[in-house]
């Protein structure tokens, strides 16, 4: 399986975040202090599973990581993550400032899922032909 730079890039994110998540797990357990479980899910979603799952589409479909809006895709959701995760946590530990930057980050977050979910509709469905058959029509015909 070739592996495109892009979904090389998404892999080693991923493999980062679930570190992270798992060593803020343990953490948690052994402090008996859970007050960030919020960041805990989130670093396990929005990194290790979701960006795990951006290097397999990728790796499967290769034109999904390719031109202007795949790496604005890319971009997006790597601003977005780190931003929301970062300010999420200052406002778990008390600091209300920092809640509009949750929401600066979860729209930035949410772009960059709707260009995702645009780059599989565009470069995958309609290209491959899943989408362009009529239900219950054969590939075969």
């Amino acid at each position: 399986m070739n592996h495109t730079p892009r979904s090389r890039t998404w892999f080693r994110l991923a493999a980062l975040y679930f570190a992270l998540g798992v060593v803020l797990g343990v953490a948690m357990g052994a402090s008996g202090d859970h007050s960030l479980f919020a960041v805990h899910a989130h670093i396990n979603l929005l990194g290790w599973v979701s960006m795990a799952l951006f290097g397999v589409i990728a790796t499967l479909h290769p034109g999904m990581s390719e031109g202007r809006a795949a790496a604005a895709q890319f971009w997006t959701y790597n601003l977005g993550v780190p931003l929301m995760l970062g300010a999420l946590t200052l406002r778990l530990k008390g600091f209300a400032a920092f809640e509009p930057l949750i929401g600066v980050a979860s729209i930035l977050i949410g772009l960059s899922v709707l260009l995702f979910a645009w780059l599989v509709f565009s470069r995958i469905g309609v290209a491959a032909g899943y989408l362009s058959r009529a239900p219950g029509e054969s590939s075969l015909s």
